[in-house]
Protein backbone atom coordinates (compact mmCIF):
# COMPACT_ATOMS: atom_id res chain seq x y z
CA UNK A 1 0.00 0.00 0.00
CA UNK A 2 1.18 3.82 -0.75
CA UNK A 3 2.35 5.50 2.01
CA UNK A 4 -0.57 7.95 3.84
CA UNK A 5 -0.95 11.01 2.30
CA UNK A 6 -0.04 13.67 4.99
CA UNK A 7 -3.29 16.10 4.71
CA UNK A 8 -3.30 19.74 6.96
CA UNK A 9 -6.55 20.61 7.85
CA UNK A 10 -7.36 24.44 7.94
CA UNK A 11 -9.96 25.10 9.66
CA UNK A 12 -11.85 22.80 12.38
CA UNK A 13 -15.17 23.97 12.92
CA UNK A 14 -18.41 21.97 11.52
CA UNK A 15 -17.12 21.32 8.08
CA UNK A 16 -13.74 20.46 9.52
CA UNK A 17 -14.46 18.28 12.36
CA UNK A 18 -17.33 16.38 10.38
CA UNK A 19 -16.74 15.81 6.80
CA UNK A 20 -13.37 16.28 6.46
CA UNK A 21 -11.16 15.03 9.42
CA UNK A 22 -12.89 11.50 10.08
CA UNK A 23 -13.09 10.87 6.62
CA UNK A 24 -9.30 11.85 6.11
CA UNK A 25 -8.56 9.69 9.06
CA UNK A 26 -10.47 6.59 8.11
CA UNK A 27 -9.88 5.87 4.40
CA UNK A 28 -7.10 3.88 4.58
CA UNK A 29 -4.56 6.78 2.28
CA UNK A 30 -4.16 9.16 4.16
CA UNK A 31 -4.17 10.89 7.83
CA UNK A 32 -4.79 14.12 10.00
CA UNK A 33 -0.81 15.47 10.01
CA UNK A 34 -1.66 18.81 11.41
CA UNK A 35 -4.35 20.87 11.96
CA UNK A 36 -4.98 24.95 12.01
CA UNK A 37 -7.51 25.96 14.60
CA UNK A 38 -8.61 28.23 17.47
CA UNK A 39 -9.80 25.39 18.79
CA UNK A 40 -6.91 23.40 19.96
CA UNK A 41 -8.39 21.42 22.69
CA UNK A 42 -10.81 20.34 20.99
CA UNK A 43 -8.75 19.02 18.02
CA UNK A 44 -5.94 17.35 20.15
CA UNK A 45 -8.73 15.81 21.97
CA UNK A 46 -9.96 14.16 18.48
CA UNK A 47 -6.65 13.66 16.89
CA UNK A 48 -3.74 13.51 19.40
CA UNK A 49 -0.74 12.62 16.96
CA UNK A 50 -1.90 15.44 14.91
CA UNK A 51 0.18 19.13 15.09
CA UNK A 52 -1.75 21.84 16.47
CA UNK A 53 -0.72 25.28 14.92
CA UNK A 54 -2.58 28.49 15.16
CA UNK A 55 -2.96 29.72 11.23
CA UNK A 56 -2.26 28.98 8.23
CA UNK A 57 1.30 30.09 8.00
CA UNK A 58 1.78 27.99 10.75
CA UNK A 59 0.09 25.18 8.73
CA UNK A 60 2.65 25.95 5.17
CA UNK A 61 5.55 25.68 7.38
CA UNK A 62 5.05 22.26 8.18
CA UNK A 63 7.43 20.21 5.32
CA UNK A 64 5.74 17.16 5.81
CA UNK A 65 2.43 18.21 4.56
CA UNK A 66 1.38 17.09 1.06
CA UNK A 67 -1.69 19.50 1.00
CA UNK A 68 -3.92 21.38 2.76
CA UNK A 69 -7.69 21.44 3.16
CA UNK A 70 -9.09 24.78 3.38
CA UNK A 71 -12.72 24.13 5.63
CA UNK A 72 -13.22 27.75 6.97
CA UNK A 73 -16.42 30.55 6.23
CA UNK A 74 -16.58 30.88 2.58
CA UNK A 75 -15.34 34.42 2.33
CA UNK A 76 -11.76 33.39 3.27
CA UNK A 77 -11.86 30.19 0.75
CA UNK A 78 -9.90 32.28 -2.10
CA UNK A 79 -6.96 34.06 -0.17
CA UNK A 80 -6.50 31.41 2.29
CA UNK A 81 -6.36 29.04 -1.20
CA UNK A 82 -4.17 30.99 -3.07
CA UNK A 83 -1.50 31.18 -0.17
CA UNK A 84 -1.40 27.33 -0.02
CA UNK A 85 -0.82 27.36 -3.70
CA UNK A 86 1.73 30.28 -3.67
CA UNK A 87 3.36 27.86 -1.27
CA UNK A 88 3.91 24.92 -3.44
CA UNK A 89 1.19 22.78 -1.42
CA UNK A 90 -1.90 20.88 -3.04
CA UNK A 91 -4.92 22.56 -1.94
CA UNK A 92 -8.82 20.78 -1.80
CA UNK A 93 -11.33 23.83 -1.10
CA UNK A 94 -14.83 23.10 0.79
CA UNK A 95 -17.65 24.16 -1.26
CA UNK A 96 -17.73 26.83 -2.84
CA UNK A 97 -14.82 27.10 -3.16
CA UNK A 98 -14.80 31.01 -3.82
CA UNK A 99 -17.67 33.61 -3.68
CA UNK A 100 -16.77 34.36 -7.90
CA UNK A 101 -16.18 32.53 -11.22
CA UNK A 102 -12.92 35.03 -11.62
CA UNK A 103 -11.71 34.27 -8.43
CA UNK A 104 -12.05 30.24 -9.18
CA UNK A 105 -10.35 30.65 -12.44
CA UNK A 106 -7.50 32.93 -10.36
CA UNK A 107 -6.68 29.72 -8.74
CA UNK A 108 -6.99 27.17 -11.23
CA UNK A 109 -4.45 29.39 -13.27
CA UNK A 110 -2.17 29.53 -10.08
CA UNK A 111 -2.29 26.09 -9.52
CA UNK A 112 -1.45 24.92 -13.06
CA UNK A 113 1.34 27.32 -13.09
CA UNK A 114 2.69 25.83 -9.72
CA UNK A 115 1.61 22.25 -10.85
CA UNK A 116 0.19 21.64 -7.61
CA UNK A 117 -3.86 19.99 -7.23
CA UNK A 118 -6.96 22.64 -6.98
CA UNK A 119 -9.41 20.07 -5.95
CA UNK A 120 -13.36 21.02 -5.15
CA UNK A 121 -14.69 19.42 -2.25
CA UNK A 122 -18.17 18.38 -4.25
CA UNK A 123 -18.01 14.87 -2.39
CA UNK A 124 -21.62 14.18 -2.83
CA UNK A 125 -20.66 12.85 -5.95
CA UNK A 126 -20.10 9.94 -3.68
CA UNK A 127 -23.41 10.19 -2.25
CA UNK A 128 -25.13 6.81 -2.94
CA UNK A 129 -28.50 7.85 -4.16
CA UNK A 130 -26.12 10.36 -6.97
CA UNK A 131 -24.26 6.96 -7.55
CA UNK A 132 -27.10 4.92 -8.66
CA UNK A 133 -28.62 7.70 -10.23
CA UNK A 134 -25.54 7.59 -12.62
CA UNK A 135 -25.41 4.19 -13.32
CA UNK A 136 -29.32 3.99 -14.05
CA UNK A 137 -28.27 6.95 -16.31
CA UNK A 138 -25.84 4.98 -18.13
CA UNK A 139 -27.56 2.58 -18.76
CA UNK A 140 -30.24 3.68 -20.62
CA UNK A 141 -33.61 2.19 -19.06
CA UNK A 142 -35.21 5.41 -18.80
CA UNK A 143 -34.51 5.88 -22.94
CA UNK A 144 -33.76 9.49 -23.60
CA UNK A 145 -34.18 11.97 -20.89
CA UNK A 146 -36.51 14.18 -20.75
CA UNK A 147 -36.44 16.03 -17.60
CA UNK A 148 -34.39 15.69 -14.12
CA UNK A 149 -34.77 17.17 -10.62
CA UNK A 150 -32.98 17.31 -7.61
CA UNK A 151 -34.11 18.76 -4.41
CA UNK A 152 -32.35 19.05 -1.18
CA UNK A 153 -35.11 20.46 1.09
CA UNK A 154 -34.69 21.05 4.88
CA UNK A 155 -36.67 22.65 7.84
CA UNK A 156 -35.25 25.31 9.20
CA UNK A 157 -37.45 27.94 10.08
CA UNK A 158 -35.30 29.78 12.42
CA UNK A 159 -32.21 31.66 11.58
CA UNK A 160 -29.20 30.59 13.50
CA UNK A 161 -26.14 33.14 14.73
CA UNK A 162 -23.93 31.81 12.81
CA UNK A 163 -21.63 32.61 9.40
CA UNK A 164 -23.65 30.35 7.11
CA UNK A 165 -26.93 32.13 7.25
CA UNK A 166 -24.85 35.60 6.78
CA UNK A 167 -24.68 36.78 3.52
CA UNK A 168 -21.65 39.26 4.12
CA UNK A 169 -19.62 35.93 4.85
CA UNK A 170 -21.03 33.95 1.65
CA UNK A 171 -23.86 32.49 3.51
CA UNK A 172 -27.55 31.04 2.30
CA UNK A 173 -28.42 28.20 0.45
CA UNK A 174 -27.50 29.17 -3.14
CA UNK A 175 -23.90 29.18 -1.90
CA UNK A 176 -24.46 26.27 0.42
CA UNK A 177 -26.39 23.58 -1.17
CA UNK A 178 -26.06 24.95 -4.66
CA UNK A 179 -22.68 23.92 -5.36
CA UNK A 180 -24.10 19.92 -4.75
CA UNK A 181 -26.54 20.37 -6.37
CA UNK A 182 -24.83 22.09 -9.76
CA UNK A 183 -22.23 19.57 -9.90
CA UNK A 184 -23.72 16.21 -9.52
CA UNK A 185 -26.28 17.55 -12.85
CA UNK A 186 -22.64 18.70 -14.12
CA UNK A 187 -21.33 15.48 -13.79
CA UNK A 188 -24.42 13.82 -15.63
CA UNK A 189 -25.13 16.61 -18.34
CA UNK A 190 -22.29 18.83 -18.72
CA UNK A 191 -22.49 22.30 -19.31
CA UNK A 192 -25.90 23.91 -20.05
CA UNK A 193 -27.11 26.22 -23.21
CA UNK A 194 -28.96 28.45 -20.20
CA UNK A 195 -29.63 29.09 -16.82
CA UNK A 196 -32.37 30.37 -15.03
CA UNK A 197 -33.49 31.14 -11.73
CA UNK A 198 -35.39 32.33 -8.75
CA UNK A 199 -33.32 32.85 -5.49
CA UNK A 200 -35.56 34.55 -2.62
CA UNK A 201 -35.28 35.58 1.50
CA UNK A 202 -38.68 33.78 2.85
CA UNK A 203 -37.64 33.71 6.58
CA UNK A 204 -38.00 36.40 9.35
CA UNK A 205 -35.05 38.04 9.94
CA UNK A 206 -33.10 35.92 7.67
CA UNK A 207 -30.51 38.02 5.30
CA UNK A 208 -29.39 35.46 2.78
CA UNK A 209 -31.23 33.15 0.10
CA UNK A 210 -33.07 30.37 2.04
CA UNK A 211 -35.20 29.36 -1.16
CA UNK A 212 -33.22 28.54 -4.67
CA UNK A 213 -34.66 27.24 -7.77
CA UNK A 214 -32.64 26.83 -11.06
CA UNK A 215 -33.52 25.66 -14.16
CA UNK A 216 -30.46 24.36 -16.41
CA UNK A 217 -31.20 23.90 -20.48
CA UNK A 218 -30.18 21.33 -22.34
CA UNK A 219 -32.16 22.04 -25.73
CA UNK A 220 -34.54 18.75 -25.24
CA UNK A 221 -34.80 18.73 -21.69
CA UNK A 222 -34.95 21.10 -18.27
CA UNK A 223 -32.80 20.23 -15.43
CA UNK A 224 -34.85 21.28 -12.18
CA UNK A 225 -32.37 22.32 -9.13
CA UNK A 226 -34.12 22.99 -5.98
CA UNK A 227 -33.43 23.82 -2.40
CA UNK A 228 -35.41 25.02 0.72
CA UNK A 229 -35.06 26.03 4.56
CA UNK A 230 -38.89 26.01 4.60
CA UNK A 231 -40.07 22.32 3.30
CA UNK A 232 -41.77 20.73 6.01
CA UNK A 233 -42.89 17.78 3.82
CA UNK A 234 -40.23 16.87 1.55
CA UNK A 235 -40.49 15.97 -2.12
CA UNK A 236 -38.45 13.56 -4.01
CA UNK A 237 -34.72 13.99 -3.88
CA UNK A 238 -34.62 12.69 -7.42
CA UNK A 239 -37.10 12.39 -9.97
CA UNK A 240 -36.16 11.81 -13.84
CA UNK A 241 -38.70 11.22 -16.41
CA UNK A 242 -37.66 9.71 -20.00
CA UNK A 243 -38.88 8.25 -23.02
CA UNK A 244 -38.98 4.16 -21.34
CA UNK A 245 -39.60 5.29 -17.84
CA UNK A 246 -39.47 7.32 -14.73
CA UNK A 247 -37.35 7.27 -11.25
CA UNK A 248 -38.46 8.59 -7.93
CA UNK A 249 -35.99 8.18 -4.81
CA UNK A 250 -36.79 10.03 -1.45
CA UNK A 251 -34.58 10.55 1.70
CA UNK A 252 -30.98 12.22 1.66
CA UNK A 253 -27.72 10.31 1.28
CA UNK A 254 -27.25 8.86 5.47
CA UNK A 255 -23.45 9.44 5.20
CA UNK A 256 -24.07 13.11 6.85
CA UNK A 257 -26.08 12.00 9.62
CA UNK A 258 -23.75 9.25 10.15
CA UNK A 259 -20.67 11.47 10.54
CA UNK A 260 -22.77 13.63 13.02
CA UNK A 261 -23.66 10.58 15.07
CA UNK A 262 -19.55 9.65 15.21
CA UNK A 263 -19.64 6.63 12.82
CA UNK A 264 -16.53 6.60 10.33
CA UNK A 265 -16.01 4.84 7.03
CA UNK A 266 -14.83 1.03 7.67
CA UNK A 267 -17.71 1.16 10.63
CA UNK A 268 -20.26 -1.87 9.38
CA UNK A 269 -23.04 0.34 9.60
CA UNK A 270 -20.99 3.57 7.66
CA UNK A 271 -23.18 4.57 4.71
CA UNK A 272 -25.85 1.56 4.57
CA UNK A 273 -29.28 2.32 4.85
CA UNK A 274 -30.30 4.24 2.06
CA UNK A 275 -33.69 4.39 1.10
CA UNK A 276 -34.48 2.52 -2.30
CA UNK A 277 -36.12 4.39 -5.12
CA UNK A 278 -38.71 3.16 -7.44
CA UNK A 279 -38.60 2.53 -11.22
CA UNK A 280 -41.32 2.14 -13.84
CA UNK A 281 -40.17 1.35 -17.15
CA UNK A 282 -41.23 -0.16 -20.15
CA UNK A 283 -40.75 -3.85 -20.22
CA UNK A 284 -41.28 -5.40 -23.85
CA UNK A 285 -44.94 -3.47 -24.59
CA UNK A 286 -45.60 -3.57 -20.50
CA UNK A 287 -45.19 -1.05 -17.96
CA UNK A 288 -43.41 -2.52 -14.89
CA UNK A 289 -42.76 -0.84 -11.40
CA UNK A 290 -40.40 -1.88 -9.11
CA UNK A 291 -38.02 -1.30 -6.14
CA UNK A 292 -34.38 -0.19 -7.32
CA UNK A 293 -31.78 -0.79 -4.32
CA UNK A 294 -29.39 2.52 -3.37
CA UNK A 295 -25.83 1.97 -3.43
CA UNK A 296 -24.09 2.74 -0.25
CA UNK A 297 -22.32 5.79 -0.88
CA UNK A 298 -18.49 6.06 -0.52
CA UNK A 299 -17.32 9.45 0.61
CA UNK A 300 -13.89 7.89 1.84
CA UNK A 301 -13.09 7.44 -2.24
CA UNK A 302 -12.74 11.19 -2.77
CA UNK A 303 -9.62 11.47 -0.45
CA UNK A 304 -8.15 7.79 -1.87
CA UNK A 305 -8.57 9.34 -5.42
CA UNK A 306 -6.67 12.45 -3.80
CA UNK A 307 -3.98 10.95 -2.75
CA UNK A 308 -3.91 8.68 -6.49
CA UNK A 309 -3.43 11.99 -7.78
CA UNK A 310 -1.09 13.37 -5.41
CA UNK A 311 0.96 10.37 -5.46
CA UNK A 312 0.97 8.74 -8.64
CA UNK A 313 -0.37 11.28 -10.69
CA UNK A 314 -3.89 9.96 -11.16
CA UNK A 315 -6.69 12.45 -12.86
CA UNK A 316 -8.69 13.29 -10.09
CA UNK A 317 -12.45 12.65 -10.77
CA UNK A 318 -13.62 16.73 -9.78
CA UNK A 319 -11.64 19.20 -12.10
CA UNK A 320 -10.63 22.67 -11.85
CA UNK A 321 -12.95 23.67 -14.69
CA UNK A 322 -16.02 21.58 -12.69
CA UNK A 323 -15.41 24.25 -10.11
CA UNK A 324 -15.18 27.44 -11.98
CA UNK A 325 -18.23 26.27 -14.23
CA UNK A 326 -20.34 25.69 -10.95
CA UNK A 327 -19.12 29.34 -9.71
CA UNK A 328 -20.34 30.34 -13.08
CA UNK A 329 -24.03 29.19 -12.63
CA UNK A 330 -24.24 30.15 -9.21
CA UNK A 331 -23.94 34.09 -10.38
CA UNK A 332 -25.93 33.36 -13.62
CA UNK A 333 -28.43 32.04 -11.09
CA UNK A 334 -28.32 35.01 -9.11
CA UNK A 335 -28.06 37.55 -12.00
CA UNK A 336 -31.55 36.04 -13.34
CA UNK A 337 -33.20 36.04 -10.24
CA UNK A 338 -32.51 39.57 -10.28
CA UNK A 339 -33.40 40.39 -14.05
CA UNK A 340 -36.06 38.21 -14.27
CA UNK A 341 -34.26 36.45 -17.49
CA UNK A 342 -32.83 33.69 -18.64
CA UNK A 343 -29.27 33.62 -19.31
CA UNK A 344 -26.69 31.61 -21.31
CA UNK A 345 -24.22 30.00 -20.19
CA UNK A 346 -20.51 30.69 -21.29
CA UNK A 347 -17.48 29.09 -19.91
CA UNK A 348 -15.09 31.01 -17.69
CA UNK A 349 -11.70 30.03 -18.81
Amino acid sequence: MSASLKIGLMGYGFAGATFHAPVIEHCGRASVAAIATGRPEAALADYPHAKVVADLDALLALPEIDCVVIATPNDTHFDLARRTLEAGKHVVVDKPVTLSAADARTLANIALARGKLFVPFHNRRWDGDFMTVRDLLASGELGRITHYESHFDRFRPEVRQRWREEASRGGGLLFDLGPHLIDQALALFGAPQTVSATVRTHRDDASAPDYVHIQLGYGGFEVVLHASALTAIVAPRFAIHGTRGSYVKYGLDTQEDQLKAGLRPGDEAFAAGNAAGTLRVMEGDREVERELPTRNGDYASFYIALAEAVQHGVKFPVSPQDAVDVMTIIELAARSSDEGVRLPFQRVR
